[in-house]
């Protein structure tokens, strides 16, 4: 209640807090020669964007793939820096401020970095008292940060500085409590600007193109290869084609869970790495709506490590083994390792004697055995735990089995985390299933509710 109350009313102190006035039709005008030389073209929506930037405190800036968000940021970026102006780039995980910072080609941080969190109290050095020294905060990922977190960051912004959010809406809610993207767009106080164009460079893709056409409840134009004949081998059931034959989106339908497990094996161990040199470890990323089952991520992890990572030194750990070479994920922050809740890594090393590992994130990283607890196996992992990361290869299995989790924003979420090849194995009930419930969980928030009365 009370980090709500004080989210909503420090927006509201941010949107009508005093800025320097700025002559919006001049700074076009200057930095028209700008966009010339570097072949910059925006649509009239992405204009708007920057227009509204220049002009307003507090905005919002949403749009599925290929609609020129990172264009968007990075143009406010250059508008603002041409104005001698400073810009602090941000976002929810590590993974997500990495892509943050590739694709402006800018420092960007976590907000946890940011605000400088002191895990030996437990407190953010930036704070109302102490706020970040910047005339503008862009936070990309909006949608995967919490009330709690979003309440730190906005204390921290100065009351003379600008706030940029930006996301996409109909991605999966956060994890945490509130709704805070959906609930602020949905308040009608703050300046939305809605990216639709899918820009002409996106249109080739399929992946793009079928997460809009999910996104609006219509079924993604499917390549099916149906399995027919049961005594065949998997490898001669499964062809993959030349990749003009398909695209970037493929669609195996497949009943039987055990086969969709042989199919997942084969596609990671042989197919995927043969036709197109996707280093299985590397490149491929099976997402799953669930935790549990056969075609949960506990158990098609355990798959996965005994087709790619067999014969290696190794230790247990409760319900599973870890060995040298496994892929595995952080599931907690660790600030005194400066290891964040999603990041990815391999073990390098295991030593029983020390009773440490290693793991190589960015950098190395040691683990005490009873430390380990923090890491889990990320062969496969579920649609949440994806979130605000991209991977080159995402395979997902989408049954009936799954009935409870199917939900058009999982499956929206789940296919923009591809790249460049996106694999959907199982049954066009399911599929059709999850498209048609585009019912939200329910969540308590009265976020929008108190932007409207402030």
């Amino acid at each position: 209640y009370n980090v709500e109350k004080g989210l909503a009313e420090r927006l509201i102190q941010l949107k009508k807090a005093p800025v320097t006035l700025l002559n919006t039709e001049k700074i076009w005008r200057d930095t028209e020669k700008l966009r010339r030389l570097q072949g910059v073209e925006y649509s009239s929506r992405q204009k708007e964007a920057l227009i509204e930037a220049l002009k307003e405190k507090l905005l919002v800036i949403t749009g599925g793939p290929g609609t020129g968000k990172t264009t968007i940021v990075k143009g406010i970026i250059q508008l603002f820096e041409y104005l001698g102006r400073r810009v602090f780039l941000t976002a929810p995980t590590g993974r997500a401020a990495k892509r943050l910072a590739e694709s402006t080609g800018r420092r960007a941080q976590t907000i946890h970095r940011l605000l400088e969190f002191d895990p030996a109290v437990k407190q953010f050095k930036h704070n109302q008292k102490y706020p970040l020294r910047a005339d503008m905060v862009i936070v990309d990922e909006m949608s995967m940060v919490d009330c709690t977190l979003a309440f730190h960051l906005v204390k921290a912004v100065p009351l003379n500085a600008r706030l940029i959010i930006v996301g996409d809406v109909d991605q999966l809610p956060s994890v945490g409590a509130g709704n805070v993207l959906r609930e602020i767009m949905d308040s009608g106080c703050v300046a939305t600007v809605h990216l639709n164009e899918i820009f002409r460079q996106a249109q080739d893709s399929q992946i793009i193109i079928n997460a809009h056409r999910i996104n609006r409840g219509l079924m993604p134009n499917l390549e099916l290869k149906k399995v027919q004949k049961r005594e065949e081998s998997v490898s001669s059931r499964f062809r993959l084609l030349p990749r003009d034959d398909y695209g970037d989106f493929l669609f195996v339908q497949e009943d039987d869970p055990e086969q969709i497990v042989s199919l997942i094996r084969e596609l990671c161990e042989v197919k995927l790495p043969r036709r197109y040199n996707y280093k299985p470890k590397q490149d491929i990323q099976i997402l799953t709506p669930m935790y549990r089952g056969i075609l949960g991520a506990d158990n098609l992890n355990r798959v996965m490590q005994e087709a790619l990572n067999p014969n290696t030194k190794k230790i247990s750990r409760g319900s599973y083994e870890l060995r040298v070479g496994d892929r595995v994920m952080q599931i907690r922050n660790n600030y005194d390792k400066k290891v964040f809740n999603g990041d990815l890594g391999f073990v390098q090393q295991i030593d029983a004697e020390e009773q440490t590992v290693l793991i190589l994130f960015e950098k190395s990283v040691e683990y005490d055995f009873s430390e380990l607890d923090e890491l889990v196996l990320a062969y496969a992992i579920t649609v949440h735990k994806s979130q605000g990361s991209e991977y080159p290869v995402v395979i997902m299995p989408i049954t009936t089995q799954h009935f409870i989790m199917l939900q058009r924003n999982l499956l929206y979420t789940a296919i923009t985390r591809a790249k460049e090849l996106n694999v959907l194995l199982g049954s066009t009930k399911a599929l059709a299933l999850a498209i048609k419930n585009n019912k939200v969980s329910k969540r308590n928030t009265r976020l929008a509710w108190r932007l409207r009365g402030s």
